[in-house]
């Protein structure tokens, strides 16, 4: 059973997913993990693999969605990307560390935003 949080996560991914096909991009791994961390989507835009990192929020209160992308948080997504790449011999693939916000506020359509090379490989 999913706590609201995991709940609220879920549906950010799902709307994340669609919005990224609408854009190009071609999903096809979602909530990748390895004892080094979690990649919430990993796809392809064009000849890019990109790994992507979700935040979900219901309102700003607390920030911005993107903002929860911590610096130790990224961290952890490049060496989970680049444990990925080495395993399954991608490592002379072009990519990069992409991030999508998802904000739900009561009574309102979803707000998204794709931040494409929100970070790079130093986290």
């Amino acid at each position: 059973m999913q706590n609201p949080s995991q709940t609220l996560g879920v549906l950010g991914e799902e709307l994340a997913c669609h919005f990224l096909r609408a854009q190009g991009y071609q999903v096809f791994l979602k909530n990748f993990t390895c004892s080094l961390g979690e990649i919430d989507l990993i796809a392809k835009e064009g000849g890019v693999l990109a790994f992507v990192e979700v935040k979900t929020r219901r309102h700003e209160g607390m920030g911005h969605p993107a903002e929860a992308v911590t610096r130790f948080k990224r961290r952890q997504i490049v060496n989970t990307a680049s444990w990925y790449l080495k395993r399954y011999g991608l490592r002379d693939l072009p990519c990069r560390f992409d991030v999508v916000s998802v904000l739900l506020p009561a009574g309102q359509e979803p707000r998204i935003e794709l931040i494409r090379d929100a970070f790079g490989e130093k986290g």
